[in-house]
């Protein structure tokens, strides 16, 4: 009987799941196959740029022979958890209505972004990869193990600092504008441009604070069969994956009568 009971309950929360990353899907990409699309067009279309203009002024890869290899690498994975942290932390606001259901709960709109977009950046990544392989820019990945880790990794710290600004956002509206401030950066300073291993040991001191640069490096030892990164501590994204994971969920719970009364 109670196998039965937490049988039936897993079932109806996978069809709530479902339906909320339905909606999600429609909300965010339009009901038309284009929307969706040039979802997966934009992060790609933003790298070729980028390939384009270091080209054109004779930038060389700082690492391998690709140029375009490199900065995909660096960008996909920092766009994956700006993209990811950004729209987790409107998921509150956006399902206000919905959130009157009994059966639906805040969580649920968090986890429904958070499969969305996941799958959306990995089917953004196969593609773009895929194309540079067919185009001679790119080898397969030497570690495809390591660089779903790093995928995963991206995915649960972008959840976890993403619910913790859902929650914030939803007691300060201006935390909008402060999250820009932080994020602004990051394309700088998270080695998307540059082999962070090489700058002055002044410099990495400082860098190897951010968890993004770790990210970006772990997928890229992942991708490169010969890249090396003395900088790469799996361990310190992962572990602020889990702080901030634990620390978001336990906040929505914890203030969801005060954000109800709001």
């Amino acid at each position: 009987m109670i196998v039965q009971a937490a049988f039936n309950l897993a079932a109806l929360q996978l069809r709530i799941l479902g339906a909320m990353i339905l909606r999600e899907t429609r909300a965010t990409f339009g009901s038309s196959q284009i929307g969706y699309l040039w979802a997966i067009i934009t992060p790609a279309a933003s790298v070729a740029v980028l390939v384009t203009i270091f080209s054109l002024i004779g930038r060389q890869p700082p690492f391998g022979s690709s140029l375009a290899l490199f900065f995909a690498t660096g960008i996909l994975t920092l766009e994956f958890y700006v993209k990811l942290s950004a729209t987790l932390m409107n998921s509150f606001d956006a399902n206000r209505a919905l959130l009157t259901y009994p059966l639906i709960r805040e969580t649920d709109a968090l986890f429904a972004r958070l499969v969305l977009i996941s799958f959306t950046y990995l089917l953004i990544m196969l593609i773009f990869f895929s194309a540079l392989i067919a185009l001679g820019l790119a080898g397969v990945p030497h570690r495809p193990e390591i660089v779903l880790q790093a995928f995963i990794a991206t995915a649960a710290l972008g959840f976890g600092l993403g619910t913790i600004n859902a929650v914030i956002l939803s007691f300060w509206e201006a935390w909008h504008h402060v999250d820009k401030v932080i994020n602004r950066p990051l394309l700088f300073i998270s080695g998307v441009f540059y082999v962070p291993s090489l700058l002055p040991p002044e410099a990495v001191a400082v860098l190897e604070w951010n968890p993004i640069l770790h990210l970006v490096e772990w997928f890229r030892v992942g991708y490169y069969p010969n890249y090396h990164s003395p900088i790469l501590q799996a361990d310190y994204p992962a572990a602020l994956a889990l702080v901030t994971c634990t620390i978001g969920l336990g906040a929505e719970r914890l203030f969801r009568k005060q954000r109800a009364s709001r």
